[in-house]
């Protein structure tokens, strides 16, 4: 049984009502601002959010003895980028030009605060950070991300629009960090106190692709539709190059990527359209996971 129930992390009354009724075993924090671009414009709401409301959230743990995991995700783009080719770390440098990234890197900061001042001290919990790719995937909505706007052109057969052709994210289907954020869970709940810290959820090195290759494999994939490159120049900035190097989830949570890139975009595409044809949304989900829970096991 599933009790959904909306509310703002920046409450901070409310949410220890939450946590004081549910009284969790386990914490997953995935709330944000998590758009690039909309942290220039509103970069109040942007910081109140992922580091007020991130701080809200942790204060709530250290509140509830009944928390033995915590899994506190936030973002590639934690990491003071330097445009280079190589993948960050867990252990480089945090921060970040934009107001996005720089609340990011700011909630890593405060959860290992957290971390080593209280959660640390108890005997029962554990908590890691985690920090995950470019996520694609069905069911995505929201403006300015690459594979929504793709979408939304090409069943208005509208061409799409690019600001970054050459940009380069580590992209993945959103079920590859899912499956890595539970199994931290599941090594936590079973007293595996290695696993707190941080740790890097993204695809191989060799499978970072450029915006330029995202838009044309949709189209290919769709069956149709045209890119246009967006020449206005007064685009805030936006990182060129960004990869995570995930070898220490690989070697010591024996984690690695399951999808490719073309299948990633395959399974993402296929979802659109299928449900745009008229396909329960649910369904075409529940295949995929299916699909990807059986490729695991394999």
């Amino acid at each position: 049984m599933i009790d959904h129930q909306d509310g703002d992390i920046r409450d901070l009354e409310r949410l220890k009502t939450r946590f004081v009724d549910v009284q969790p075993d386990v914490v997953f924090h995935l709330a944000a601002q998590p758009i690039v671009r909309l942290s220039y414009r509103d970069p109040v709401q942007t910081f109140d959010t992922n580091i007020g409301g991130s701080t809200n959230l942790l204060e709530c743990v250290r509140l509830t003895e009944s928390v033995k995991a915590l899994i506190f995700i936030t973002s590639d783009k934690c990491y003071r980028n330097i445009e280079q080719d190589a993948g960050y770390t867990e252990q480089d440098v945090l921060g970040g030009s934009d107001p996005y990234s720089a609340s990011k890197g700011a909630a890593e900061l405060v959860f290992a605060a957290y971390n080593a001042s209280f959660f640390v001290q108890r005997d029962n919990l554990i908590a890691a950070s985690a920090r995950a790719g470019n996520v694609i995937g069905g069911g995505d909505w929201a403006e300015d991300r690459i594979i929504p706007d793709c979408i939304r052109s090409l069943q208005r057969d509208t061409p799409i629009h690019i600001r970054n052709p050459r940009a380069t994210r580590p992209w993945q289907h959103v079920l590859e960090p899912l499956s890595g954020y539970i199994l931290l869970g599941s090594e936590m709940l079973k007293g595996n106190s290695a696993v707190s810290g941080s740790w890097n959820f993204g695809p191989r090195s060799d499978e970072v692709r450029s915006v330029s290759d995202v838009t044309q494999e949709a189209i290919a994939i769709w069956g149709s539709g045209s890119v246009t490159l967006d020449d206005n120049r007064d685009h805030p900035h936006e990182a060129t190059l960004l990869q995570l190097d995930c070898s220490k989830a690989q070697a010591e949570l024996n984690w690695s990527p399951q999808w490719d890139f073309a299948t990633t975009m395959e399974k993402t595409v296929s979802w659109y359209q299928l449900v745009h044809q008229g396909t329960r949304a649910i369904s075409v989900t529940q295949q995929q996971l299916t699909e990807y829970e059986i490729g695991r096991r394999d």
